[in-house]
């Protein structure tokens, strides 16, 4: 081959070598994420600000995968808003698009002040029920807890009897934004969650599916809470649960307007205001790892 036609076979190669890489970028993104959990329930998080992903139900189901994924209890979306500071979208581990998450809102503080997106101490944030309001408590550069005002309770049926095999539960419904049936039982080893939660979830008396909240009262203002969450399953905790189960301890008599919540992912702290009629929940938010998938 002439020594011309050489030059030009190796300039024709550079190109389409050029141009596969190329495509290759265009159809190969990776989307930056961060791993968190509050009080171990534990979320991927996602700057929408940066990676406007298209499609949140399928990825969550994908991403929240703990042996082909990064392992979660589900996807969360930061973003702008018209209307507060951010906003925010979360999708359960099975796709479906969850109204609020207290555990999650925490993260998303600490999130954005860590982050450098805001400065402020105090931060709104949109969610599906409406917008909450992020009171960060800040040491150094570092968020350590976040108290979010979770907004005014709202008390459904009380002493609802729900009959699983042999045994017989009663239960108070409770909606914190999002619908919760909390259950007080005298010894919470005996429940067997996993069986027991999602047929409740389903239950007919839930038509859109309902969170389920097992409570032991420690003593009367410490009770201990396992979770059924829906859309998830058995989960280290739920924030708008623990503030389901305060709300069900304190309009029962079990206890007074300020409790510790202790789940299997660590405590929350819910004071119920007498004044203002709102419920406050106070707890850590952790970054657990940041990294990169291909979308």
């Amino acid at each position: 081959m002439p020594l011309y036609q050489k030059d030009i076979h190796l300039q024709s190669r550079q190109i389409n070598s050029h141009h596969n890489q190329l495509l290759e970028e265009i159809m190969t993104q990776n989307i930056r994420f961060t791993k968190m959990h509050g009080a171990g329930n534990d979320y991927i998080y996602i700057n929408m600000l940066e990676f406007p992903i298209q499609n949140p139900e399928e990825l969550s189901i994908k991403w929240s995968a703990f042996h082909t994924g990064i392992g979660s209890d589900g996807l969360v979306l930061i973003d702008k808003s018209d209307i507060a500071d951010f906003s925010m979208r979360i999708f359960n581990a099975d796709g479906s698009e969850a109204m609020m998450c207290g555990n999650a809102t925490r993260c998303i503080g600490k999130y954005v002040y860590e982050k450098g997106l805001t400065d402020k101490s105090t931060i709104t944030l949109e969610t599906l029920s409406g917008i909450k309001i992020l009171n960060l408590h800040i040491s150094g550069k570092q968020v350590t807890d976040v108290t979010v005002d979770m907004g005014v309770p709202e008390i459904g049926l009380r002493e609802v009897p729900f009959q699983i095999e042999d045994t017989c539960f009663q239960g108070t419904i409770i909606s914190m934004g999002n619908p919760h049936l909390v259950i007080f039982v005298d010894d919470l080893e005996e429940i067997n969650l996993s069986v027991i939660g999602p047929v409740l979830e389903h239950h007919s008396l839930f038509p859109n599916r309902t969170n389920v909240e097992f409570v032991q009262m420690l003593t009367e203002d410490v009770l201990r809470m396992r979770v059924w969450e829906r859309g998830s399953g058995i989960t280290q905790a739920c924030g708008t649960g623990a503030c389901a189960t305060a709300v069900a301890a304190i309009v029962s008599g079990k206890s007074g307007r300020k409790v510790k919540v202790i789940m299997d992912g660590g405590p929350l702290t819910i004071e119920w205001d007498e004044a203002s009629n709102k419920i406050f929940m106070t707890g850590e938010a952790v970054t657990v790892f940041e990294g990169s998938i291909e979308l």
